[in-house]
């Protein structure tokens, strides 16, 4: 089987690390999760993965009775609780990997450079990217499309709690109509919750193809990876 897409950006979110509890981690989900890393990552693929940290906190729980700068930072440090949980996860299944953060927490993780995480692609390792871009006012979808340019991914792909991109919200309507095949600028005017409007546009200006799909999915990251159909892809 061959591989479409060497380097890659994975698109990790926190509610997917927590399961159908909808909160914390769901120890059985990442080893799944892990699993499916593993499988891709045997094949020679270079992984990075930027992992979210809404299982925990995300910033705009917080409304108006918080400063939205604090309540970001918050959000951040929630990413580094679940990038040290899948690290370890991975090096338990004799994955190499290193994690990464934005901001700088170096009795846990390694700052985020550039070339050192071109680097450990090189070594074989698989790289997590916490923090999101290290700023307050933007996201994890940011951050995730901000590594998959300055790393030069293949493609980024966006592992979801549903199995592609739909008109609307298909828990709350029946009908959704799910999209196979969009293009940037699609997702843009039409407001479609794929990712962020930022995030979108940074990979439409540097040619890199998003795949959206379910994490839940047998063999969804194979499938990605290889060019198979699944999800939604936006090109």
């Amino acid at each position: 089987m061959s591989i479409k897409y060497k380097r890659v950006i994975i698109k990790l979110s926190g509610e997917a690390l927590s399961g159908k509890g909808g909160f914390g981690i769901d120890f059985d989900v990442v080893t799944e999760i892990v699993k499916e890393i593993k499988t891709v990552k045997e094949m020679g693929v270079e992984i990075g993965i930027i992992i979210g940290g809404g299982n925990f906190w995300r910033g705009r729980q917080a409304n108006a009775k918080m400063e939205r700068t604090t309540a970001d930072h918050m959000g951040m440090l929630a990413t580094v609780i679940n990038g040290l949980a899948l690290q370890d996860a991975l090096e338990q299944n004799n994955v190499p990997v290193r994690l990464q953060t934005a901001l700088t927490i170096t009795r846990v993780a390694e700052p985020y450079i550039l070339r050192r995480a071109l680097r450990h692609f090189e070594k074989g390792r698989v790289v997590i990217f916490a923090c999101g871009t290290g700023n307050p006012y933007f996201t994890t979808d940011t951050g995730a499309s901000l590594r998959a340019c300055e790393l030069k991914a293949d493609a980024l792909l966006l592992a979801k709690n549903i199995d592609g991109i739909y008109d609307k919200d298909p828990k709350k309507f029946p009908d959704a109509k799910k999209y196979d095949h969009l293009k940037y600028i699609d997702v843009i005017k039409q407001g479609l919750q794929a990712m962020d409007t930022t995030a979108t546009t940074m990979c439409m200006e540097n040619h890199i193809p998003v795949i959206a799909f379910g994490l839940r999915e047998k063999n969804c990251l194979l499938k990605a990876v290889t060019g198979q159909p699944i999800g939604t892809l936006i090109d």
